[in-house]
């Protein structure tokens, strides 16, 4: 069990390293030495951006506690493995949009204790929106430096009033099973279909009430680690689609997680 007051400190704590990352984030968007690469294929872009954001947590987490461990995106696990606490960091969620210049892209920071998430934080610097949460405390937004406010998933019942969000995986070129089938599916029943090309984000904006509905498959735990205690804080409801396409989720309130299962596999 973590105390209030400790679960405050953790969050203020992430919410700093966020801040700093997403200045990382702006110090190199749009600009032409940002050292563009690819790792497992073609489609899997990396950046310095997103090397200098990790390695600046990493360094973050070392200094202000040296038990813990960290699962980033870029450096894998390090830290003690068998410490209760786990940082699980996307440093640039959304890599491709930022190496296009589209300023759709966020840090992710969720901290786990025992497996379970106690704190997550999502920033998008570039639209200055810092999303954040702990067990038990609710989900917040706060836009261009104001209060945070609290937030709450949409109301929505039926796909035919509800906009919402899905990606596709990195092998989408190797493997049929992409998610394609799902779109076209689910598309003639939704009032509209949206890819922002960020799981992190996309899942926020669930939480916030600005999406209705969001899945997608072969994810990875630092995708999904903050942005899923964000939505189930906001009285939202995170669901695993299936086991055999790496983390692979469907969120909304119940009733639209309930439409989307009818027609995504």
């Amino acid at each position: 069990m973590v105390a209030e007051e400790q679960k405050r400190e953790l969050l203020e704590f992430a919410v700093q390293m966020a801040r700093r990352v997403g200045a990382i984030h702006l110090e190199w968007f749009r600009r032409s030495d940002l050292e563009i690469g690819t790792k497992s294929n073609e489609f899997d872009v990396v950046t310095r951006a997103d090397r200098e954001s990790e390695a600046c947590i990493a360094r973050m987490v070392a200094e202000r506690y040296p038990s813990h461990a960290l699962l980033g995106e870029e450096g894998g696990r390090r830290g003690d493995a068998t410490s209760d606490w786990l940082w699980v960091v996307d440093p640039l969620d959304g890599t491709t949009n930022y190496s296009q210049g589209l300023p759709v892209f966020a840090v992710s920071i969720g901290l786990r204790f025992r497996g379970e998430p106690v704190v997550g934080v999502v920033y998008a610097p570039w639209l200055d929106e810092l999303f954040t949460a702990v067990r038990g405390g609710g989900a917040f937004r706060s836009c261009r430096g104001g209060m945070p406010q609290p937030i709450r998933v949409g109301g929505k019942e039926r796909l035919g009033e509800a906009v919402v969000a899905t990606g596709f995986p990195y092998d989408k070129d190797r493997d049929p099973d992409n998610n394609t089938d799902n779109v076209v599916r689910i598309l003639p029943h939704v009032r509209g279909l949206r890819r922002f090309g960020a799981a992190a984000y996309d899942l926020c904006s669930v939480a916030a009430g600005t999406m209705d509905g969001y899945w997608e498959l072969a994810l990875h735990e630092w995708d999904v680690c903050a942005g899923e205690l964000i939505v189930q804080e906001a009285g939202g409801v995170v669901q695993a689609l299936r086991q055999d396409r790496g983390v692979s989720i469907v969120a909304g309130n119940a009733a639209i997680v309930a439409a989307i299962r009818e027609y995504v596999r």
